[in-house]
């Protein structure tokens, strides 16, 4: 058997993070990134995994427009702070902004040269601005509302631009705008059609007939020939976007062979167009009998229905650039990529991806199936989401509650179908099948909101509810068949009333034969099944308990509460057998790991901890969430963790506890070589390379060594020099850190103030201001090197006493007056030293007699005091020699 072993660490990985909420997005021209509005800031999301490569903090409002240069180097954005910014996406930073609207910026565009943006507001303008120099180019007034959107013309060669307006009063304008220089009527044409505001403008792929859609159910065809209406076609729906289908995409070769096969010729001057709008299906349309020759049959997203009780399901579609399909986008934040095929003649649009902008609150979360490969999400929606954990994509969605999901489990059946149960607040249990995605069962009975909700471990043939009207049932699950299409209702085989409040978790034994309930009545209770008679009850915490758990090897349960506490009791007698502490909030989850000897558990506190249980233990905590953690998933077969909350964030814990310990045991075994590799260079004296091994290994003790060693030898700054040229910016860094630790000490701040000296000597200013952290590194060194000097200073003001003395023993040499009396001598020396309140004063009584014996016994004193400096200096130079 192999042997147990704990669980130390784990790596988190951001799966699904929120990046989109609603509003402007632009994609790139080569479909490799998408930018996205989200709250106040812009999002650069990869089109393929959906992860966030960089994020744009704009200001504190929310973005309202957005668009991208046609090179996709730079995106234009604006709020509804007025501020038009321009961002360089290779340096993430805005490089110039603006403001020139009296309202918010609701649409804005790029001229295809790059060189022009036009931006439309609520204040009725579209303005023209020169992209490189940030002024306006032109003005122009004339909509009779808010402009909704602005589109150039394709073709670079024609100076036009389009506008659309909701202009109130049941109408809504189209204006054609000259941006050339040479026209003096910058208005050319007014297109008046629609009587609702113009949601979507579009070209044909010829350049002569423009598309208009509205929320007045019609899309118009314009000439722009002469600016006619061409046709109008009735969609029958509020068109939210028109896209026209190029002659090069897949879609136009699907829908050209589906013509033949069916004899519907359009003609050379056909095209085709798409439109998208509240129903949240998609129709395309031939423009030569302006009928609908593709509608999806059934929708992908369910409908969303306003304030004002208008449904809204696509809010917007573009088609996406290199032939890569279809791109639509839902109320609800969603990001559909559809493809079109030609089969047996008929048309297929098929849902190839599905990333999901925005969560919400994350409740519950199960793994499923046996390879794990797939999560499945309850969020505040009335849908389940199946995430594929790879690239955490929306597989596919489960609707058919009426009210929000609040529980699920997942389990796979003993003839291998992959079956999910879910608890709903419309009071009712659904089971799906995941592979057919269908719902194969329906439960009603219970009188409140299901809140929790589990499947048996071993037969599963059966699931267990529990509720906020206080009772716990037992649904068989027998009747069903592999191949059905109507689901069936479900029997509560045994019902209980478990508790005195709401049941927040069930969990059913690893055996089948008991089933424990958590509730908020503080208490948890343990029943044998199948007839739910009452075995124990665990009494002991002060809140109420969010969630139980048995243990897979011990005959005790795990729960959860709100008290901040875990704990585990035991099934004979129901004592609490240990109690783990260590969440500032209510613990939410707890789940057993590594065979039942470890715990892991998430809380409101925001926090993941890892709990050993012999021990009593917190292995590790992990802050990777920013709002409570509601819901904690833990693979059966390789124990990975994911967990989500109310950040809208779910993230997948790997287990790197052996990771962790080869990459410890690399590192060790490199800096054993590493030392040997410093000990050879430092015998080698080649002290370059021992400082830059030293900083590699971080050993600052050793290179204090290796630049007092240096500063001992005669060509001490050549070396030093030599060593410091070889140091990189980040090593700079590390090496001010170091100075500023040794400068503190006042043995050390001798070789500290010396490196120094040489780094400003070899480096110039303008390079050290650019070091990361100077400013907080001179803070800490500039009061220590002032202490230094300043110790210095009065060490070299104490040698002035030294001369002093010696001056004053020149007396007890031979000289050739020696008739000079102490009086004579003092008066020297104060001569040499005054004092600050006498000196002054005796000088000026005896002038004549001072200069007199100054200019007398100066002679022979400075002849004398040469001798014992002469003498006193060979002393010391010897000294040094022997030492």
């Amino acid at each position: 058997m192999e042997s147990l072993r704990f669980k130390t660490n784990y790596r988190c990985v951001p799966a699904l993070q929120q990046f989109y909420t609603g509003g402007p997005f632009v994609v790139s021209s080569d479909n490799s990134f998408i930018a996205c509005a989200c709250g106040e800031s812009i999002k650069i999301v990869d089109s393929v995994t959906a992860a966030i490569r960089s994020t744009l903090d704009a200001d504190s409002e929310s973005v309202t427009a957005m668009s991208l240069s046609p090179d996709d180097r730079l995106l234009f954005s604006s709020s509804h702070s007025r501020q038009i910014r321009v961002w360089d996406l290779s340096t993430l930073k805005c490089v110039r902004s603006w403001k020139g609207h009296d309202g918010p910026v609701m649409c804005m565009t790029c001229h295809p040269s790059g060189g022009l943006l036009a931006t439309g507001g609520a204040d009725r303008k579209v303005l023209v601005w020169d992209v490189d120099g940030g002024y306006c180019t032109h003005y122009f007034k004339g909509h009779g509302g808010v402009v909704s959107c602005v589109m150039f013309h394709p073709d670079p060669e024609k100076q036009l631009l389009f506008s659309g307006s909701d202009d109130g009063g049941d109408h809504a304008t189209v204006r054609v705008w000259d941006v050339s220089k040479t026209k003096k009527k910058n208005c050319i044409a007014t297109l008046d059609n629609h009587c609702s505001a113009v949601t979507s403008l579009a070209i044909s792929e010829d350049g002569w007939t423009l598309l208009s859609s509205g929320r007045d159910k019609v899309v118009t065809l314009w000439d722009l020939h002469d600016y006619s209406n061409k046709k109008t076609v009735i969609t029958n729906e509020a068109v939210e976007a028109v896209c026209v289908i190029g002659s090069s995409s897949p879609f136009a070769s699907s829908l050209h062979s589906y013509e033949q096969d069916t004899k519907k010729g359009g003609g050379s001057q056909t095209f085709y167009f798409i439109t998208v709008g509240e129903r949240g299906i998609v129709r395309i349309w031939n423009s030569k009998g302006a009928g609908c020759i593709f509608e999806q049959r059934t929708s992908d997203v369910t409908a969303s229905i306003d304030e004002d009780g208008s449904r809204r399901g696509f809010t917007s579609a573009v088609m996406l650039p290199s032939d890569q399909g279809l791109l639509c986008v839902t109320a609800d934040q969603q990001f559909l990529f559809y493809s079109l095929e030609c089969t047996e003649e008929l048309l297929q649009l098929n849902l190839t991806k599905r990333l999901v902008g925005y969560n919400e609150e994350i409740v519950d979360m199960k793994f499923l199936g046996d390879d794990e490969k797939f999560l499945a999400l309850a969020t505040n929606l009335e849908q389940v989401r199946i995430y594929d954990t790879a690239s955490m994509s929306c597989s596919y969605v489960l609707s058919g509650h009426t009210e929000i999901v609040l529980c699920l489990d997942t389990c796979v059946s003993t003839s291998g179908r992959t079956l999910i149960v879910t608890g709903s607040k419309d009071n009712n249990v659904r089971l799906w099948e995941s592979e057919s995605v269908n719902c194969i069962g329906v439960g009603i009975g219970h009188m409140g909101a299901v809140g929790a909700i589990a499947f048996s471990k071993r037969k599963r043939d059966f699931f267990v509810s529990g509720s906020s009207d206080h009772t716990l049932k037992v649904w068989s699950m027998d009747g069903l068949s592999d191949n059905m299409t109507v689901p069936i209702n479900l029997k509560a085989k045994a019902v209980v009333a478990a508790h005195d409040k709401d049941i927040n978790s069930v969990a059913v034994a690893p055996n089948d034969s008991l089933v424990c309930s958590g509730s908020q009545d503080r208490t948890a209770c343990v029943w044998r099944l199948p007839d739910l008679v009452s075995v124990v009850v665990f009494k002991g915490h002060k809140r109420g308990i969010w969630s139980v758990e048995f243990s897979p090897v011990d005959q005790c349960v795990v729960t959860a509460s709100g008290d901040k506490t875990i704990r585990i009791w035991a099934i004979a007698d129901g004592s609490c057998l240990k109690t783990f502490e260590g969440h500032t909030s209510s613990v939410l989850r707890a789940l057993f790991v590594t065979r039942g000897t470890q715990i892991v558990s998430c809380g409101a506190d925001g926090l993941v901890k890892l709990w050993t249980v012999k021990t009593n233990e917190c292995v590790a905590t992990y802050d990777h969430h920013e709002d409570k953690v509601w819901a904690l998933a833990v693979g059966k077969k390789t124990e990975i963790l994911a967990t989500g909350g109310g950040d809208a964030v779910v993230n997948l814990w790997f287990d790197s506890t052996a990771a962790d310990k080869e990459d410890a045991f690399r590192k060790e075994e490199e800096g054993v070589l590493k030392g040997q590799e410093l000990e050879n260079a430092v015998s080698d004296a080649d002290y370059t390379k021992a400082i830059q091994i030293a900083f590699e290994l971080r050993r600052p003790h050793r290179l204090f060594e290796l630049f007092s060693e240096l500063c001992r030898k005669r060509a001490a700054e050549d070396h030093i020099d030599r060593a410091l040229k070889g140091l990189g910016d980040e090593e700079l860094c590390v090496l001010f850190n170091y100075v500023r630790e040794w400068n503190t000490k006042p043995k050390l701040c001798y070789v500290s103030q010396f490196i120094l000296f040489r780094v400003f000597s070899i480096f110039p200013p303008t390079d050290i201001v650019k070091i990361k952290g100077i400013g907080e590194f001179l803070e800490g060194l500039i009061p220590y090197s002032q202490r230094h000097f300043g110790r210095i200073d009065r060490l070299v003001r104490s040698t002035f006493l030294l001369d002093f003395i010696l001056s004053g023993m020149s007396v007890i040499e031979p000289e050739a007056q020696p008739t000079e009396s102490k009086t004579e001598l003092l008066l020297q020396s104060n001569i040499h030293i005054p004092d600050t309140e006498n000196g002054i004063e005796e000088r000026d009584h005896t002038p004549e007699i001072t200069a007199s014996k100054k200019r007398k016994s100066n002679k022979s004193r400075h002849g004398s005091q040469k001798k014992v400096k002469n003498v006193a200096f060979n002393k010391v130079e010897s000294i040094q020699l022997q030492a």
